[in-house]
């Protein structure tokens, strides 16, 4: 697939993937759709206006709930970044705050992309939560494209966050069941906890997590220790990588099924460690 004159919607503009993917492809020639919650939001689109001076990109209205919306943005397109997640590590009601909103949103957007009639390919955000979570222990367990969470284990046990991992094994669970239905092309890009640097006006919550040994958030730091519980280990990626990962993905014909994109396996006492030495002048606990 060449990049030149292709159309591409990326849906969920405002984050911090998928305002750095619609750089990426602006670059390399696309022309990209994307969708928001509130156009009327002029923090949140600020960073999307500032990008319309690099190529054709154009702004629409959606919400992953209204299986209307996606119609628009998604007709005419030739591939489809399904990006946008609900996330709130702290939500007290991720059933209603997460999960459902998440298959809405990949219905919603299955249900366009069939009926748009001109999309050859659709490329799903999962997460490494997808495949990571699990009840068996132990140093040097690997994981790979095979893999899946535990989605009873987490909705029984209910372990700090549960509700992120549950609602990206059953939107790409979803997803797969979908695109086999309707005759989709459908790839799906796992990856870890990412980081780098964000062209949103708030602090993506990847970020803060990721960050959050610096930042001295205890919330933020016993959730990454929970990561660590649930999954053995602090998987991390840079998200500009992740990113790439898309559009190469995107445009390799032969490319099919599950891809983790992940740069390093650590633990929260090595980070802490790490970033201890690099940034002395935070005084990172490293105990």
């Amino acid at each position: 697939m060449a990049s030149m004159s292709k159309t591409a919607c990326v849906v969920g503009g405002t984050g911090l993937m998928a305002s750095l993917l619609i750089k990426l492809l602006l670059e390399k020639g696309y022309s990209v759709n994307t969708t928001i919650r509130d156009p009327g939001n002029e923090k949140k689109i600020s960073p999307l206006s500032a990008l319309q001076s690099l190529g054709k990109l154009k702004i629409f209205q959606a919400d992953l709930t209204d299986d209307e919306s996606f119609i628009g943005p998604i007709t005419g397109c030739d591939i489809v970044f399904h990006v946008a997640t609900p996330t709130n590590f702290a939500s007290e009601d991720p059933e209603n705050d997460m999960i459902k909103p998440a298959i809405e949103g990949v219905i919603n957007v299955m249900s366009a992309c069939s009926k748009a009639g001109t999309v050859k390919r659709v490329v799903f955000t999962s997460s490494a939560a997808a495949i990571t979570v699990n009840q068996l222990h132990g140093k040097g367990l690997v994981m790979d494209e095979e893999n899946w969470s535990d989605a009873e284990f987490l909705t029984s046990k209910k372990p700090p966050t549960w509700g992120y991992p549950v609602s990206k094994i059953l939107a790409e669970k979803t997803a797969w069941k979908l695109a086999k239905e309707n005759n989709i092309d459908l790839i799906t890009i796992i990856p870890s906890l990412m980081s780098g640097h964000s062209l949103t006006p708030d602090i993506p919550s990847s970020i803060s997590l990721a960050t959050s040994l610096i930042t001295g958030n205890e919330l933020l730091i016993n959730h990454l220790k929970g990561m660590q519980m649930l999954s053995g280990s602090i998987s991390l990626t840079h998200v500009e990588d992740v990113c790439r990962a898309h559009v190469f993905i995107a445009e390799k014909e032969s490319a099919s099924g599950r891809y983790i994109c992940c740069a390093v396996n650590t633990s929260v006492c090595e980070l802490a460690k790490f970033l201890n030495k690099r940034y002395p002048m935070y005084n990172i606990p490293t105990e």
